[in-house]
């Protein structure tokens, strides 16, 4: 059988979590696939449960490398696989059945798009629908709004020289997607729920201090330096910083809000009578 998506997982010490998303790989519609389980230098039963899922279904490979970070994890990954197609997976998500099969079929069918994702929900520590804001280049300069899992071609990630293994503690998905999309590519994003995000107190990105996010900025800004000098000016940028900093001090200002900390300070001070 011909294989024509990878999905790339890579893994350290996330065997707890690993069989739901091999799993949810496992469950998809769309046949033509493989998986393969970077193993980060996990201590944990990773490769146990990989062991598992291979005895029964040769699509899923594994592949056991030092611990060098996520980057060079996926970079080793997609290497190594072959498929035309790559949808990374993080250790602890997971992909509706019908993902790969929607996915697929969005981006071969419409040769403009190079990133092709989808509606997603949270689960674990938080619930609900995750409010990714719309898609534009212009916006990613200054949030990423793509997650990791959407699917793109194994030549453009050539093309962009992967993923870069200087983004260790974080970013490397937004830089990764600058490198693809640039200011001529399209995006598609599947208005369906296909993709589900845990939420985790202790994740990388929960950890990271305001230092260590500063200086993730500069980097992907270094990085990106023509792209950004081309879409953005700080006219742009400084105004947008009036429009936020205005909206917050009427906010602020409103009857709504200090009638709520009213509420707040009162229900303070009843706590504190109750611990007398």
């Amino acid at each position: 059988m011909e294989i024509k998506t990878s999905v790339i997982i890579p893994c350290y010490n996330y065997g707890k979590f690993l069989s739901e998303a091999l799993k949810s790989v496992s469950n998809q519609t769309f046949q033509e696939w493989e998986c393969i389980i970077i193993d980060n230098g996990s201590t944990d039963n990773t490769k146990e449960v990989t062991d598992q899922f291979i005895a029964s279904d040769k699509r899923f490979k594994y592949i056991r490398t030092e611990q060098s970070g996520v980057s060079a994890a996926r970079n080793k990954g997609i290497k190594e696989c072959n498929g035309t197609y790559i949808l990374p997976l993080d250790a602890d998500d997971k992909i509706h059945p019908f993902y790969l099969e929607k996915a697929y079929k969005a981006l071969t069918s419409k040769p403009e798009v190079k990133v092709v994702y989808c509606d997603a929900e949270l689960f674990g520590a938080a619930k609900g629908k995750w409010p990714l804001p719309p898609y534009s280049i212009k916006d990613m300069l200054i949030e990423n709004c793509i997650f990791c899992t959407a699917l793109f071609s194994k030549s453009d990630f050539e093309k962009a020289g992967g993923y870069s293994e200087e983004m260790k503690k974080g970013f490397e998905d937004w830089d990764f997607w600058l490198r693809i999309l640039k200011s001529d590519a399209d995006v598609y994003k599947i208005p369906e729920v296909l993709f589900y995000y845990r939420i985790r107190h202790e994740s990388r990105n929960n950890t990271l201090s305001d230092a260590d996010q500063l200086e993730l900025r500069k980097t992907i800004y270094r990085n990106h330096k023509a792209l950004y000098d081309n879409l953005l000016s700080i006219p742009e940028l400084a105004f947008e910083f009036y429009k936020t900093k205005s909206a917050l001090k009427f906010m602020q200002n409103s009857r709504d809000y200090k009638l709520g900390n009213a509420i707040v300070e009162k229900l303070r001070t009843v706590k504190k009578s109750f611990r007398k």
